[in-house]
């Protein structure tokens, strides 16, 4: 059986599968249908998996979070989705490395509404993260995450509360 910090981690999977899914079928209104694309994907998780309607919004959300930053990032800094992992996107599972380059691509010159959610996220020790870089709002330390993943404490500092790093 499945550790239940797995089952998180396959539910963000399957979201980002089901929200690519429907962005695939739906690219001219991509925008005004990402929040209804993921709430999809919310319902859909409770219906074929172990999670619970609070545990798939909680999922979700973090879902939501790293697609609105990697949008945001690419729309203002007018760079790749390889800057916003902050490593080489070789190292980033083939998988999600696609699904990002697919939502983000279709998506970017339509979400301008994002980009002010992106700048007021905050990542928290037991939430899950895409790939890419997130900096302890304490120490500075950066952890870096190749793949889809929990946020563990800062192993400098102990602290809780991380914001990506968006240089």
């Amino acid at each position: 059986m499945n550790k239940p910090s797995d089952k998180f981690v396959e539910a963000y999977h399957r979201m980002m599968e089901h929200t690519q899914d429907a962005l695939k079928n739906s690219i001219d209104e991509a925008a005004p249908q990402i929040k209804k694309m993921i709430d999809n994907a919310v319902e859909h998780t409770v219906e074929v998996s172990e999670l619970t309607k609070e545990e798939a919004k909680k999922v979700g959300d973090y879902l939501r979070r790293d697609l609105d930053d990697a949008t945001d990032y690419m729309y203002t800094t007018k760079k790749e989705l390889s800057d916003w992992f902050r490593f080489d996107v070789e190292l980033v599972e083939d998988r999600v490395k696609d699904w990002f380059t697919i939502i983000t691509d279709t998506t970017r010159s339509t979400l301008d509404s994002l980009a002010e959610n992106a700048e007021l996220a905050e990542w928290h020790t037991g939430e899950i993260t895409s790939p890419g870089t997130l900096r302890c709002d304490e120490c500075e330390h950066d952890l870096h995450f190749h793949k889809v993943g929990h946020i563990p404490p800062c192993p400098n500092c102990t602290s809780t509360k991380f914001h990506r790093v968006r240089e």
